[in-house]
């Protein structure tokens, strides 16, 4: 049986759901399918080298306000940070996490170097698309 594929086009770039985003594809690498991430706009800001996993440079997009108690929650809990559940996911299954060029452009990253090494390409919008029109499962959180 052939594995199914998830698509997740990554706008954000924000602690809350850059996390929400980490559980789902964890949970997607432990039903074993292929994974396909495009990090688009603000998402490209958090990918960068000098932000990565530094929670203290990124926003909540749900109120703002809540940031130091969710942080703190989630070390109370031992919660993995996005980083983390990312990386694990990538261990575990095939996840493949590509740049958007201008987004990548927009926020000073222009070649892949300039991201974490999770990052495995810099793409346009079309290999998005060709993807989100493929997959079994397609998100944009």
């Amino acid at each position: 049986m052939e594995s199914k594929k998830m698509c997740l086009g990554l706008f954000t770039g924000s602690v809350d759901k850059l996390t929400a985003a980490g559980v789902v594809i964890s949970g997607a690498a432990a039903m074993d399918m292929k994974v396909d991430i495009y990090v688009l706009l603000q998402g490209a800001r958090a990918f960068r080298k000098d932000i990565g996993d530094d929670a203290g440079k990124l926003q909540m997009a749900e109120n703002p306000a809540l940031k130091e108690e969710f942080m703190e929650s989630l070390k109370n809990l031992k919660v993995k940070t996005w980083v983390e559940f990312f990386r694990e996911a990538k261990e575990i299954t095939d996840v493949k996490i590509h740049i958007c060029g201008l987004a990548g452009k927009i926020w000073g990253g222009e070649k892949l170097d300039d991201f974490i090494d999770l990052a495995d390409d810099i793409c346009g919008i079309g290999a998005y698309l060709s993807s989100a029109e493929e997959a079994d499962i397609n998100l944009f959180i």
